[in-house]
């Protein structure tokens, strides 16, 4: 995981324009679990600042940490001002400043999970709210998804990341749900979905494609080749599902 983990810097241009960015149903979601608006939020693996901004323009006080050079240089263009920016993975952040939200949006799978939720536990005040979204971007029919997937198997099995606790895809409660049921430091554990479906042209879709770390490791030519017969396989325009599954957590009082 760790190469993947380390792709997406080289495509960071890309990664801003093509990946979906987040809507204010889903601050409205983490707000009402709050029961208060947030005042200061600390971002994991911010990417190019799709979330930040969300945040940010809510009028939370956001820090936003990203591990990787280049998605913070080009998160720093698009976010506003007043958001503090610190280039630091996970793992490396220190805990002598507390938040009322942290949030990881489509990167806490990146973080090791060794003591991943008394680290994250030590970042937020007692009683604050821990956030947690996400999920793949697949394509609606499925005759496109199967023809794609062919067209992907001589160089991909598959695209998509696995559970990082093997919870099966079917399951009601899903991954990093699971974990904060068992962790000694959370409590009021919930899972929603955010319905989002688009439309984009194929081109886009593939654009896409060439942000997501599966394809970010093969060999360039490899890399080439696979997008190639992915286009010749798809409609000029395409139908998306990017339905969004949010996990939401309270930090337990201190005793």
């Amino acid at each position: 995981m760790s190469a993947r983990a380390r792709s997406f810097g080289a495509m960071a241009v890309a990664y801003e324009r093509f990946r979906p960015g987040y809507s204010v149903e889903l601050f409205d979601l983490v707000t009402a679990y709050a029961g208060r608006p947030a005042r200061t939020a600390l971002e994991i693996g911010a990417g190019t600042g799709k979330a930040t901004r969300l945040f940010a323009r809510q009028g939370v006080t956001v820090t936003a940490t990203e591990p990787d050079g280049a998605m913070l240089a080009e998160l720093r263009k698009h976010v506003p001002a007043h958001v503090r920016t610190v280039r630091a993975a996970f793992e490396d952040l220190r805990s002598d400043a507390t938040y009322g939200l942290v949030y990881a949006a489509a990167a806490l799978h990146w973080t090791a999970p060794e003591g991943r939720w008394s680290r994250m536990a030590a970042l937020l005040e007692p009683g604050g709210v821990f956030a947690s979204f996400g999920g793949p971007v697949q394509l609606a029919d499925p005759a496109v998804e199967e023809a794609v997937r062919a067209a992907r198997a001589p160089f991909l099995e598959s695209d998509s990341i696995p559970s990082p606790d093997g919870t099966p895809p079917g399951h009601a409660m899903q991954w990093p749900g699971t974990e904060l049921q068992r962790s000694e430091w959370f409590t009021d554990v919930r899972q929603s979905k955010i319905e989002r479906r688009m439309t984009m042209s194929a081109l886009d879709y593939v654009g896409q494609l060439s942000t997501i770390s599966a394809y970010l490791v093969l060999p360039a030519r490899e890399r080439e080749q696979v997008f190639g017969r992915i286009m010749r396989v798809l409609p000029e325009t395409v139908e998306i599902d990017a339905d969004l599954t949010v996990h939401l957590a309270r930090r337990c009082p201190e005793p």
